[in-house]
């Protein structure tokens, strides 16, 4: 289910449970000023917490993302320097030079598909036969000269940190959305809700309020969906800066 689905499922519980309340008719005995001091003191209870678990909710999400756009602009900078240190190498790594072109743009293509109607596929196991071709040419090199020798040092660090990265990246996508804690959170907003409209009478102010608010609850968490999906959906990543590491080793 994708991020606007949910965000309108939460719009249909927060605003379908606050008509619920404005449609139920309490005995006049619920209604007296202990009890409806009592529901405002437990509403402000769940509305602290709701606050506090939505907040975190944000803070993480935005974290992720702003993790993964690092992320990707450090391994765009390293491509380019790794091929750099190919060209200062020596001829020998032409073919290394090409594999490396060659994995980067499949690299490319699997994260930002031309065609929209393709999902991005994240899994690093997929150009694992380029990245393995790779290392065993890289052992094949033999240095003459000391400036080779330090390139190639350069070369293994830079190969290696590519990997890990990558690695990590892809770690922290699986880890990004806490989906109990949003359940939580979103059962909290229903009941506030709810509570909202038992002790309200209906009116036009009173709809528009209430469907401000639970527009702005369930924008909210399309939000922590979209941040937590950064290639793909509408808050998506730029791929601007691996397309700019594409065009410094083509030149």
């Amino acid at each position: 289910m994708n991020a606007i689905a949910i965000a309108c499922l939460v719009f249909v519980c927060c605003f379908g449970t606050a008509l619920v309340g404005l449609f139920i008719r309490l005995p006049p005995q619920h209604l007296d000023g202990e009890s409806k001091d009592t529901v405002r003191l437990v509403m402000g209870l769940i509305a602290t917490m709701s606050a506090l678990v939505l907040g975190l909710l944000i803070s993480s999400a935005n974290s992720t993302y702003d993790a993964q756009a690092s992320g990707l602009r450090q391994m765009s900078a390293d491509l380019a320097q790794l091929d750099r240190m190919l060209v200062l190498y020596g001829p020998e790594t032409q073919d290394l030079r090409g594999l490396v072109q060659q994995a980067v743009t499949a690299a490319h293509q699997r994260i930002w598909p031309s065609e929209n109607s393709q999902p991005p596929n994240l899994d690093p196991s997929a150009g694992r036969v380029l990245t393995d071709t790779l290392y065993f040419k890289l052992q094949d090199l033999a240095p003459k000269t000391a400036a080779q020798t330090r390139a190639l040092d350069q070369i293994w660090q830079l190969s290696t940190s590519l990997t890990q990265m990558r690695l990590l990246m892809y770690e922290q996508l699986n880890a990004s959305v806490s989906w109990p804690l949003l359940t939580v959170l979103v059962f909290w907003v229903s009941v506030l809700f709810l509570g909202f409209g038992l002790f309200s009478r209906f009116h036009a102010t009173l709809i528009v309020a209430l469907l401000v608010g639970a527009v702005s609850v369930s924008g909210a968490i399309f939000l922590i969906l979209e941040l937590n999906q950064p290639y793909s959906g509408l808050i998506r990543l730029s791929d601007a800066p691996l397309r700019a590491a594409m065009a410094s080793m083509q030149r």
